[in-house]
C-alpha cells in the first residue's frame, strides 16, 4: 500500500539564491505536496443492494474490512516521530526566518550580500543545510532515494516535480513571454488581435513568476529547450519510477511547447462553450448547472440558420444519431464534441462576437511553423505518457493560469483517451478557484463514463490568485476566480464530494486531494467512511509538500500504512 505522497523538488541546482528566496521566502508555501492514497470499494453502479447488515463495499463471500481508522492531527509525537532531533532543530530554525518580516522584505539584497561574504561555495552549503534540505529531497536519483525510502518506511510516497527554472530577470520574463505568446500572423497585422482579452498577452504581466511562489514557471525559448525541459521530465518519470512502486510524477504543458498555441486553443475552446450557454439561455435554461443544459436540436439547427452560422443542408450532418444519439437534444459535451481535434468541422464554423455582433471564424489559420509546434508539443506529451506506462508511473499535469487552461485541460483530456483505458494513468488538475470548477469536474466525470477511460483528478484551491485578479481587473474582463476564500473553500468541497461520490461507484477512478487544511483532509476522511471507501482500495490520495505539514502527512502515512503522498 502506498503512503501519504510528498512534492519533491528534483533537481533543483543551487542557482541564484535570489530565485529560491522567493521561492522559500516570499511566501510560507513553499513546494512539496504530499499524497496518500485512500480508495474507494469497489462497487459498480449496477451491483444490486447488499442485504441488511451488509458493510458497505463488501458482497457476498467478500471479507467484511474494518472501518476507516481514526486519525489523530494533534499528537505530535507521532507527527514527528520519523524525524531526527537536528531535523527538528533545523525545521524550527527555517520557521522562524520565514516569520521574520525584515528578512522577507529584503532577502534578496541579504542573500546576495551573504553570497558575496562567504563565497559561492560555502554559501551553497548553508543553503543545502537550511532552506534546500528542508524543501528539496535532491539533486538527482542517487540524493533523493533515501528520503524517499526513509518517509515510506512511515507511509508516505513521494511525487518528483523537476524544479529548475531560468534566472531571468522580470524584463527578460517579459520580453521571452511577448515573443512567443504571439503569432506571426499577429505581429505582420499591426497589435491587431482578435482573440478576447483574457487570452492575449499583455506586457504588464508577462513575468508570470510574480505573485507565484508555489508553482514552477516555464517561458518558450525555441524547441530545443521544449526537447530539454522533455528529457528532464522523462528522468522524474523514470526516478519515480525506480524509487518506489506506485509513484508520481507532475509536468507542466508550458514547458513543452509554445504558449502561443495555448492561448489560441483556449480562446477557440471559451468561445465555443460560451456560444452553447447562448443557446442554452435563448431555449430557457440560463442559469443551470453546466450537466444540465440540454439544447433541442430543432431548435438548436433554427439558431444557428437565422445567424447565418451555417445553411440547413450544412449542418445536417452535425446532429446525427451516430455523433449525438437519439435523444434529440444536445448537451454541453456533445457541443464540444463537434469541434474535437479529430473533425474538420472547426475549420469552417463560425461564431457570434458577443461584443461586436459579427461572425467571426472559429480558428484562424496556424502557419506551416505554428502547426509544426503544435505538433511537437503533442508528441513531446506522447512520450511522457508512454515513458510513464511503462515505468509505472501515475502522470499528473499540473494546472497552470486561467488563460491557458482551457486548452491544457482539453489536452489532458486527449492523452486520458488514450492511456487511461486500463487504469486512470493521467491525472488533470482542477483548480477550485475557478468560478466554473464544478462544471469542468462533473462534465469530465460524465466525459470519462460515456467514453469508457478512467477519471484521475487532482483537487486543488490554486495557485496565481493575486495574479489572476490583478490581471482580470488591469485588463478588463471578467474575473475568473472566486471573490472570497470562503467561496473558494465551498467549491473545493462540493468537487470534492462529487468526484468521492463518484469514487463509489466505479472503483477504477482516482482522487488526489492536494491540500494542507486539515479541515479538508477530516472532511475527506469522514466522507470516505460514510461512503464506504476504504483506504485500502487505494483510490484517494493525500498530497502536501515536502517540508510542510508534517502533523498532516505523517499521522495519515502510519494510520494508513502508506496511503500519503508528499510532492518532493
Amino acid at each position: 500500500m502506498c503512503g501519504p505522497v510528498l512534492l519533491f523538488k528534483h533537481p533543483w541546482h543551487v542557482r541564484s539564491l535570489a530565485m529560491a528566496l522567493r521561492r522559500f521566502l516570499s511566501s510560507l508555501s513553499p513546494r512539496t505536496p504530499g499524497f496518500a492514497p485512500l480508495s474507494t470499494a469497489p462497487v459498480a453502479r449496477e451491483r444490486p443492494t447488499a442485504g441488511p447488515g451488509a458493510q458497505p463495499g463488501c458482497g457476498a463471500g467478500e471479507t467484511v474490512r474494518p472501518p476507516v481508522p481514526a486519525v489523530d492531527f494533534g499528537n505530535p509525537q507521532e507527527a514527528y516521530r520519523s524525524r531526527h532531533s537536528w531535523e527538528l532543530a533545523r525545521s524550527l530554525l527555517v520557521l522562524r526566518l520565514c516569520a521574520s518580516p525584515t528578512l522577507l522584505a529584503h532577502h534578496e539584497q541579504l542573500l546576495h550580500t551573504a553570497r558575496k561574504l562567504v563565497g559561492q561555495r560555502l554559501f551553497d552549503k548553508l543553503m543545502k543545510m537550511t532552506f534546500y534540505g528542508h524543501f528539496v529531497a535532491g539533486e538527482d536519483e542517487e540524493s533523493i532515494r533515501p528520503l524517499i525510502q526513509h518517509n515510506r518506511a512511515f507511509g508516505v510516497g513521494c511525487i518528483l516535480d523537476y524544479g529548475v527554472e531560468e534566472d531571468l530577470s522580470p524584463e527578460e520574463a517579459k520580453h521571452k513571454e511577448m515573443e512567443s505568446c504571439a503569432s506571426a500572423a499577429e505581429r505582420d497585422s499591426s497589435g491587431t488581435d482578435k482573440r478576447e482579452k483574457h487570452y492575449q498577452a499583455h506586457h504588464a504581466f508577462g513575468d508570470r513568476r510574480d505573485g507565484v511562489v508555489s508553482a514552477h514557471t516555464y517561458f518558450y525559448a525555441n524547441e530545443a529547450k521544449c526537447d530539454s525541459y522533455m528529457e528532464n521530465f522523462l528522468r522524474c518519470i523514470e526516478a519515480s519510477g525506480g524509487a518506489s512502486n506506485d509513484g508520481f510524477s507532475a509536468i507542466k504543458l508550458t514547458a513543452l511547447g509554445r504558449p502561443q498555441f495555448l492561448l489560441r486553443l483556449s480562446d477557440v475552446l471559451t468561445k465555443w462553450r460560451r456560444f452553447f450557454h447562448q443557446m442554452a439561455a435563448e431555449q430557457g435554461q440560463a442559469g443551470r448547472p453546466a450537466m444540465d443544459m440540454k439544447l433541442e436540436v430543432a431548435a438548436l439547427q433554427e439558431s444557428i440558420v437565422k445567424m447565418g452560422i451555417a445553411s440547413r443542408a450544412e449542418i445536417e450532418d452535425w446532429f446525427t444519431p451516430e455523433t449525438l444519439g437519439v435523444s434529440g437534444t444536445v448537451d454541453l459535451l456533445d457541443w464540444n464534441s463537434l469541434i474535437n481535434s479529430r473533425t474538420r468541422l472547426s475549420r469552417h464554423l463560425m461564431v457570434p462576437n458577443m461584443q461586436t455582433g459579427q461572425l467571426e471564424p472559429l480558428l484562424s489559420r496556424f502557419t506551416e511553423e505554428e502547426e509544426l509546434q503544435m505538433t511537437r508539443m503533442l508528441q513531446r506529451m506522447d512520450v511522457l505518457a508512454k515513458k510513464a506506462m511503462d515505468v509505472g508511473v501515475w502522470l499528473m499535469i499540473d494546472a497552470e493560469q486561467s488563460y491557458f487552461q482551457p486548452a491544457i485541460s482539453h489536452l489532458t483530456l486527449e492523452m486520458q483517451r488514450k492511456f487511461s483505458v486500463e487504469k486512470p494513468l493521467i491525472f488533470n488538475t482542477y483548480q477550485c478557484y475557478l468560478k466554473d470548477a464544478y462544471d469542468n469536474v462533473t462534465l469530465d466525470v460524465e466525459l470519462a463514463r460515456r467514453e469508457g477511460w478512467c477519471f484521475g483528478a487532482k483537487l486543488v484551491r490554486g495557485a496565481y490568485m493575486a495574479q489572476e485578479h490583478a490581471r482580470a481587473s488591469e485588463i478588463g474582463y471578467e474575473d475568473p476566480i472566486n471573490p472570497t476564500y470562503e467561496a473558494t473553500n465551498t467549491m473545493y468541497y462540493r468537487c470534492l464530494n462529487y468526484v468521492l461520490e463518484e469514487l463509489k461507484h466505479n472503483s477504477k477512478a482516482k482522487v488526489m486531494v492536494a491540500s494542507h487544511n486539515e479541515d479538508t483532509v477530516c472532511f475527506t476522511l469522514r466522507r470516505m467512511e460514510e461512503l464506504g471507501l476504504h483506504p485500502s482500495d487505494r483510490q484517494v490520495y493525500f498530497g502536501q509538500l515536502l517540508g510542510m505539514c508534517d502533523q498532516i502527512s505523517f499521522p495519515l502515512g502510519v494510520q494508513f500504512s502508506g496511503i500519503k503522498y508528499r510532492e518532493f
